[in-house]
């Protein structure tokens, strides 16, 4: 079982940075692919960027490529995701998700993953 807990969410202005953090305790973590996802009031859940387990493989969104950065530390069971030059339209609960089937790849579709974090809001102001 590996529970994501998302941290680091909070209200920026437009133009400023983030970087969210994704943490799941035990080793399972590690051999995991980890995908960022968001939800806006009122949208459906849509992908942000993804990791394949060892950090090689990295996928992003259109709307992140760019501007946000997703990266991990093994040693510290952990995932980032480095928000730059956030807008407005950035505002959502962010998600962080884990997919356990030791792929290579960085999955980009909510159907890949199997454990889901709680999320962790942010919001851009204008």
């Amino acid at each position: 079982q590996v529970e994501p807990v998302e941290s680091g969410g909070g209200l920026v202005q437009a133009g400023g940075s983030l970087r969210l953090s994704c943490a799941a305790s035990g080793r399972a973590f590690n051999s995991c692919a980890v995908g960022w996802f968001r939800q806006a009031p009122g949208k459906g859940r849509e992908f942000v960027a993804a990791i394949s387990w060892n950090g090689v493989r990295t996928d992003y969104a259109d709307s992140a490529k760019e501007r946000f950065t997703i990266s991990r530390d093994n040693a510290k069971n952990t995932v980032f995701l480095q928000m730059n030059k956030l807008q407005p339209e950035d505002t959502a609960v962010y998600l962080c998700a884990a997919d356990p089937t030791m792929g290579y790849g960085a999955p980009s579709q909510i159907g890949d993953y199997d454990y889901w974090g709680q999320g962790t809001q942010v919001t851009v102001s204008s």
